[in-house]
């Protein structure tokens, strides 16, 4: 098993109880489609962490389920903003401390504003990044809304 990442020791710092499945990364298979069919579980279950900038919140975190396409008026609608468009690839690193396919919605940089998808409450855990490739963190939808103050939506 990998080293334990920073999202593990916060959780671990929370008392939140979690659980990590390794599987084989390809940098050509970063999606959560791909990453489910990995490691065993419906691709609606494996969620994927979005950074985007608004014109009301500068950037703000959105989780959600792998199979499905964000909707940038009604995720904006929903977050306040006017209008909303994904980071730019260049800038996550930077930003957030993580990379792409490897993007965890704890332990980020900063704290940003996080809305988590209302269908993650749809199962007793949801998988997502821990801040690695190659490896994902299997964790219940209240424990992840807890650590990131996440607000509940529709996307």
């Amino acid at each position: 098993m990998k080293a334990k990442t920073n999202a593990c020791r916060i959780l671990d710092s929370l008392g939140v109880s979690y659980s990590l499945k390794e599987y084989e990364g390809n940098p050509e298979e970063l999606d959560a489609v791909s990453v489910a069919q990995k490691i065993g579980l419906p691709p609606g279950q494996v969620f994927k962490t979005l950074i985007l900038t608004g014109d009301a919140l500068k950037y703000f975190v959105v989780i959600l389920p792998g199979d499905r396409e964000l909707e940038l008026k009604k995720t904006a609608r929903l977050t306040g903003n006017k209008s909303c468009a994904m980071l730019p690839l260049q800038q996550l690193l930077p930003l957030t401390g993580y990379i792409r396919g490897g993007c965890s919605p704890i332990g980020m940089k900063k704290k940003f504003p996080t809305f988590l998808d209302s269908s993650a409450f749809l199962y007793d855990t949801i998988s997502i990044s821990p801040g690695v490739r190659g490896m994902q963190m299997l964790i219940a939808p209240a424990d992840l809304q807890r650590a990131v103050d996440a607000e509940i939506v529709d996307l």
